[in-house]
């Protein structure tokens, strides 16, 4: 038997109503966070605008067909609903939930009427070009905030002290193992990125894009050797961050000139994480504060007893491998070194 319009349509409004109410609930959330998180116009009046035209469609004759007491789905929820890992997480969920509405609202407005299934078409366009920008922001956000990055070396406990590390108000983590194999680098690789967006940071994997690409993480920081910019970008996407680290002015203009988005200046001093590698010296991070043109951080070497030195040459942050990952307590490590970075005038570039 061929349902006629007209029978179904207090089903059809009932959905439209559902996913109506599903899509601006979500879009409210995404603008409280661009208005008083990143506190950007553009991004919080795009969500209100969408959130006023899906208004005009959601009519009382949709709203009139709402019947929450029979409604099946009310005590429906899944664990994954129910926590989230950080702003990340939740802004990504909300996102998806908006699109999700948006598509069952295009394909149902069909049986409703064909300017407003075209026009929630149009919108979910307009919600992907904000889940770019957001995400987008959000990392370039912490990034040129960060003043402090851990780049891990292997350790028995590495992932307690890389917690204990972010206790500490860490939001730049690195994950740098040249030894393990696959399988545990992305079991590892997996574990960290959840922890780091747990507190709120950024979680990047050195040298593999494949397994940055795998465990979802912010982006990848290449070596001289490694892939091009470019084709890093290309794997990612646009949302993700891609570093590289520079010896030299060289290195350094080419890596701005391929589309770095922050660069390593170093090896300040000679460190046995780079063995054999001549150190660039505080000559190089005084030409970086001249020269660099994105986000850098001084790497190499640097500890308790010669950071003031990387700081009086005019770097504005710093990476660190055995100064928190060998210490006793990487939380007050962290601590200790925010305090003298802290007291920094913000300029990355």
């Amino acid at each position: 038997m061929i349902d006629t319009l007209a029978s179904i349509q207090p089903a059809v409004w009932r959905i439209l109503d559902a996913n109506f109410d599903r899509a601006r609930e979500g879009l409210r959330i995404i603008e409280e966070w661009c208005r008083f998180a990143l506190n950007d116009t553009g991004m919080a009046n795009e969500c209100k605008q969408m959130r006023q035209e899906l208004g005009m469609w959601h009519t009382p004759e949709i709203r009139s067909a709402r019947d929450t007491s029979s409604d099946v789905g009310t005590t429906l929820t899944h664990p994954r609903e129910e926590q989230r890992t950080g702003i990340e997480q939740l802004l990504q969920a909300n996102l998806c939930r908006i699109q999700e509405a948006l598509r069952v609202l295009e394909e149902y407005g069909k049986l409703h009427s064909s300017s407003m299934s075209s026009g929630c078409k149009q919108m979910r366009y307009r919600v992907y070009s904000l889940e770019s920008n957001l995400l987008t922001y959000h990392r370039r956000q912490i990034l040129a905030k960060a003043k402090l990055y851990l780049v891990t070396s292997s350790a028995p406990d590495l992932l307690p002290r890389v917690e204990a590390a972010l206790q500490g108000g860490l939001t730049l983590v690195q994950y740098r193992d040249k030894q393990g194999n696959d399988v545990d680098r992305l079991n590892i690789a997996q574990q960290m990125c959840q922890l780091c967006h747990q507190y709120g940071a950024l979680f990047i994997l050195n040298d593999r894009v494949d397994l940055a690409l795998a465990v979802n993480a912010d982006g990848v920081h290449l070596g001289q050797q490694d892939i091009s910019i470019a084709l890093a970008k290309q794997i990612l996407g646009s949302q993700r961050i891609v570093g590289r680290s520079t010896t030299n002015p060289e290195e350094m203009a080419r890596a701005i000139k391929e589309g770095a988005d922050y660069i390593g200046v170093g090896p300040v001093y000679e460190t046995p994480t780079k063995p054999g590698k001549t150190a660039a010296g505080l000559e190089y991070v005084q030409y970086a504060v001249k020269h660099a043109t994105v986000p850098w951080f001084a790497i190499g070497g640097i500890d308790s007893t010669n950071i003031d030195d990387v700081i009086q040459a005019g770097a504005p942050a710093i990476a660190i491998v055995r100064a928190i990952m060998g210490a006793d307590n990487p939380t007050h490590a962290v601590q200790y070194c925010l305090s003298i970075l802290n007291r920094v005038p913000q300029n990355r570039v």
